[in-house]
């Protein structure tokens, strides 16, 4: 009789499974360890709070996403969020413009600061460490030209997504939502394929026909549509837009996406594993604040994190080019 030949069945590979889902591990032992330290972290109202916490900081790493995929890094992001909130609240209260105006203004705002940015990098070859980095203070002192250092009462439109939609917060509703879009565009269309292509291969890239000039300002445009998005929503938990609003969110910004499994290579990312990285940062933060350590302890973990999770990605990279 002859007999057929079977490859053999390969086991589980714990290396890969936790190379690919680290932080979401990360993030069930941190809430394992948290929920047995004190009996108030799993309580409803504060898996609430951890949700309203986490939205304006996800819905920002979201945009940054697309930056970091494209081999870019955006760090004018919290500087358009404040300036995007300040405007919208302004153009309503101050310059009189139509309520139902005041989102989409402050939408404009961040797409054009965006494009700014971008267009520096991709046409003015600037590193877009440093053209996001000249965009992070010119976009600040315009904020406080406008408010002229002091808060601004926001638009009722820009309030209502800081309230609550029955039982459920509407940060959380726009985090969830928000991240379905963020998701379809970065995995479903030609925006984000052409993202993934731009950082994984420059060269590659543009030889095959791809433009990766006006690729790089699109990413750039998507981070300051999202950044000016955390800025309203915050805003309107707040009532009110402040100059110093959403001041060095750019770097939990940063880490969140890096945390979550993306490259700062470029070429790598996912929505899903950005937002298990604010999720880590905002769980982590929430339970130093449950076991009263102090703020400035809770600094140094945040920065130890950080520093982990970059250097697992230096490692997963070296691992791929052997």
């Amino acid at each position: 009789m002859s007999s057929v030949a079977t490859a053999p069945k390969k086991g589980f590979d714990f290396k890969a499974f936790l190379a690919n889902n680290g932080a979401l591990v990360g993030l069930v032992i941190l809430c394992l360890a948290l929920f047995i330290a004190t009996p108030r972290f799993l309580t409803g109202p504060n898996l609430l709070n951890i949700g309203i916490q986490v939205s304006t900081i996800a819905v920002m790493a979201f945009g940054m996403t697309f930056v970091i995929v494209a081999a870019g890094i955006d760090l004018s992001v919290g500087s358009v969020a404040a300036l995007s909130a300040m405007g919208s609240s302004y153009a309503v209260t101050t310059a009189g413009l139509p309520d139902g105006l005041s989102i989409p203004v402050g939408l404009a705002i961040g797409a054009l600061s965006g494009w700014v940015t971008g267009a520096m990098s991709a046409y003015g070859k600037l590193p877009t460490f440093i053209a996001s980095l000249a965009m992070l203070t010119v976009v600040r002192g315009l904020t406080l030209v406008i408010s002229d250092g002091r808060p601004i009462s926001t638009s009722s439109s820009v309030s209502w997504l800081g309230d609550d939609l029955g039982p459920i917060p509407m940060p959380i509703i726009i985090l969830l939502v928000s991240g379905l879009l963020a998701a379809f565009v970065l995995n479903r269309t030609v925006i984000g394929k052409n993202a993934f292509a731009v950082g994984g291969n420059t060269e590659a890239a543009r030889l095959s026909g791809i433009p990766v000039k006006r690729v790089l300002v699109t990413v750039f445009v998507i981070s300051g549509l999202f950044a000016a998005l955390s800025g309203m929503i915050l805003a309107g938990r707040l009532d009110s837009a402040q100059p110093t609003l959403a001041s060095g969110y750019e770097l939990d910004a940063i880490a969140a996406v890096v945390i979550g499994g993306a490259s700062l290579s470029g070429g790598v990312g996912r929505i899903s594993g950005t937002l298990i990285g604010a999720l880590v940062l905002a769980v982590i933060r929430n339970g130093l604040n449950l076991l009263s350590v102090s703020a400035f302890w809770q600094q140094v973990v945040i920065g130890a994190v950080i520093a982990i999770a970059v250097g697992f990605d230096v490692l997963r990279r070296k691992n791929v080019k052997h």
